[in-house]
C-alpha cells in the first residue's frame, strides 16, 4: 500500500504460471545495472501512485495496457541507491494471450518469458529484484 510520501519509482513482475517477464538491459557503461536481467518498471513521472507507475512503465516498454486490477502485490522498499527516494515493487498476473500481445520497446537488447526459479538463480540479475520477486513468493505462499 502506497502511504503517499514521494518515491523514485515501481517495478513489476508480471507472471504468467510459473514465468516473469525480464528484459535484458543495454549493455551501456552509462546506465545502472548494464547487461543485465530486469524486471519492467521505472522512475516517478508527476504524481503518479506506484501502481500507476509502474503499469505506465510496462505500457511503455512492452506495450501492454494492464489495469490496475491485476495488480496484486505492492510493497516499499528502501532505494537500491544509498541516496534516494523509496521505491516500490508490484506483481501482476497476466495471461498467455497478454504475452503474445507484448510490442518490446526500444530498451534493452531483447526480452524473454523465464521461469522464476531460473531468473532467481540467475547470477546476471539484478540482485535487489531477486530478492524482492522471492520475498513476494514466500509472501504468496503464506496467504494460500
Amino acid at each position: 500500500m502506497w502511504d503517499g510520501q514521494p518515491f523514485s519509482g515501481s517495478k513489476v513482475a508480471l507472471l504468467c504460471g510459473g514465468q516473469t517477464v525480464v528484459y535484458l538491459r543495454d549493455d551501456k557503461p552509462t546506465i545502472p545495472f548494464p547487461a543485465m536481467w530486469d524486471l519492467p518498471g521505472g522512475g516517478r513521472e508527476g504524481d503518479e501512485d506506484p501502481v500507476t507507475c509502474g503499469l505506465r512503465e510496462v505500457e511503455e516498454e512492452f506495450g501492454l495496457k494492464l489495469p490496475t486490477s491485476s495488480v496484486n502485490y505492492i510493497r516499499k522498499y528502501p532505494c537500491w541507491k544509498p541516496d534516494g527516494l523509496a521505491d516500490y515493487f508490484c506483481a501482476a498476473e497476466i495471461t498467455l494471450t497478454e504475452v503474445s500481445e507484448i510490442k518490446f520497446g526500444d530498451e534493452g537488447q531483447r526480452w524473454e518469458l523465464m521461469a522464476v526459479e531460473r531468473y532467481l538463480d540467475l547470477e546476471s540479475a539484478i540482485p535487489h529484484l531477486q530478492e524482492r520477486l522471492s520475498t513476494f513468493l514466500k509472501w504468496r505462499v503464506s496467504i494460500s
